[in-house]
């Protein structure tokens, strides 16, 4: 008889499992911490995220797996291949820029956000993000899912007395638990045809589904998307977005706009092209309407955003987002008619790591600004480059790529990247929606930036950058402008060898 004892691979796990182990530690930490001295418990999130992400580097050598099955080496629940890496790098790379944005907020809300219980949340969903691409089973993906998502909903409203808060909270729980839910009933179904969890064993055996449970693995297909749909804050899941961003504290909402997309597109990766490629003519066509509507409908949204509203720079940011989502979704749904798939996910990967370093240096400066104004309105932004030079060209800088427009060359590369994706595909209906919707964020994305370099009305406000906001604006202007130096870099990293 076999042992059921596994040796686990410590290195393999070592990134989510500090992120985990750190959360437990500030978690009681704050037990024993003094009013005064709880600002210091930031020092060890952020160690914490810098450690987990440098212990990415001793796994590039080769792909470890972990939690295999006895006699079945090709069956594990937890794999480190190319793709696990880099989706872990964006994760808690993006977790440590919004943790350098936690530390300033933290200190400027003062007691209506409780700095051990916000750490503890914050780490422990950095953990489950970082499961999940590494998660090669169903059961761990939902498990994932679920710790990457449970202590956001907290977090979203964690803030004390802030009604706002609690109702987007709220809104952004009832509407994860019911997609949750559905996704559920999708793996039931996709369990009950192929009496298998294993990515790599569904992908063998629903080739093999008898014909009379064909109609079930299709409508399990299906389902099982809709959790991480929500995730990626696809249309028609997208309706938590603009009131979960407005009520969190800007560095959750800082966060959930990249790690929450991050999670969502790499479980549809995984359930699509790891365990189901042969229900492409099922979750392909799918893919493609769900790009379509969502970037349509999110840059259509971010577009009638008024400038004087309250919040409408955050709540900007929270539809350009979607819009992005639209665009991440392209070269997944590429990959059901593409005969190199691989190269087709790489695109949305290049995409995504773009995506996360410049829209995390735009909600850093969302956030210094949102200290002298917290209605952190568009208007507010107006002659911010005659108070602050450097700040203004960092977030001109990240809006034009965001826009694919030079010398944001990163942002038009990434852009090129899915657009070729789409055509070589034979997809060139969603190329052409995808550069109609390319035309249309450049007005708001060019009327805010051209916002900036106007004469200010009145006074010019000074802003003061405390050393983390400093830090966190640094490390995305620097990635921003390294990559549209090389853009190369990300695209041939992320071109081949992701599985």
């Amino acid at each position: 008889m076999s042992s059921l004892v596994q040796s686990v691979d410590w290195l393999a796990i070592a990134p989510p499992t500090i992120a985990a182990v750190v959360g437990l530690v500030v978690l009681v930490a704050d037990l024993f911490v003094s009013e005064a001295r709880k600002p210091l418990l930031g020092l060890l999130p952020v160690a914490g995220l810098a450690a987990a992400t440098l212990m990415l580097l001793p796994l590039l050598d080769a792909d470890r797996s972990t939690f295999c099955l006895a006699g079945d080496a090709g069956a594990c629940s937890y794999t480190a291949d190319r793709f696990t890496l880099v989706i872990q790098f964006l994760v808690l790379g993006g977790a440590l820029l919004a943790a350098l944005l936690s530390v300033t907020v933290l200190k400027d809300e003062g007691k209506r956000l409780p700095e051990g219980e916000y750490w503890f949340l914050f780490l422990s969903s950095a953990a489950g993000a970082a499961l999940l691409p590494a998660s090669r089973d169903l059961a761990t993906l939902v498990v994932a899912l679920e710790v990457a998502s449970l202590p956001a909903f907290a977090l979203v409203g964690l803030r004390h007395g802030d009604r706002k808060s609690s109702e987007a909270a709220l809104k952004f729980f009832l509407s994860s638990v019911t997609a949750t839910a559905v996704s559920l009933l999708g793996i039931s179904f996709v369990y009950a045809a192929t009496g298998t969890l294993h990515l790599t064993l569904v992908a063998e055996r629903v080739q093999h589904v008898d014909g009379q449970l064909h109609t079930l693995t299709q409508t399990g297909v299906v389902l099982t998307l809709v959790g991480f749909a929500f995730k990626t804050a696809a249309v028609p899941f997208h309706f938590w977005v603009p009131d979960t961003y407005v009520g969190a504290p800007l560095p959750v909402a800082a966060y959930l706009s990249v790690i929450g997309k991050a999670v969502g597109f790499s479980g549809i990766v995984l359930v699509t092209v790891v365990a189901l490629p042969s229900y492409a003519d099922v979750w392909g066509p799918a893919l493609a309407a769900l790009a379509a509507l969502t970037m349509t409908v999110g840059n259509v949204g971010a577009l009638r955003q008024q400038a004087t509203r309250a919040h409408s720079a955050v709540r900007l940011l929270a539809w350009s987002s979607v819009g992005q989502a639209g665009y991440l979704l392209v070269p997944i749904a590429a990959a059901a008619y593409s005969d190199d798939a691989e190269r087709s996910i790489g695109s949305t990967v290049a995409y995504a790591l773009m995506y996360g370093a410049v829209n995390l240096g735009a909600f850093a400066v969302a956030a210094l600004v949102g200290r002298a104004h917290r209605l952190n309105r568009v208007a507010d932004y107006r002659g911010l480059y005659a108070s602050s030079p450097l700040t203004a060209l960092l977030l001109g800088f990240f809006l034009l790529c965001l826009a694919g427009l030079p010398p944001g060359v990163i942002g038009l590369f990434a852009k090129v990247t899915v657009f070729s994706a789409a055509v070589d595909a034979g997809l060139g209906w969603l190329a052409v929606v995808m550069a109609v919707n390319v035309v249309i964020a450049l007005v708001y994305y060019l009327r805010w930036t051209a916002l900036l370099f106007r004469a200010p009305e009145g006074e010019p406000v000074r802003h003061r950058l405390p050393a983390p906001l400093t830090a966190a604006l640094a490390l995305t202007g620097v990635l921003g402008v390294a990559l549209s130096g090389a853009p190369q870099l990300v695209l041939r990293f992320t071109g081949t060898g992701l599985f």
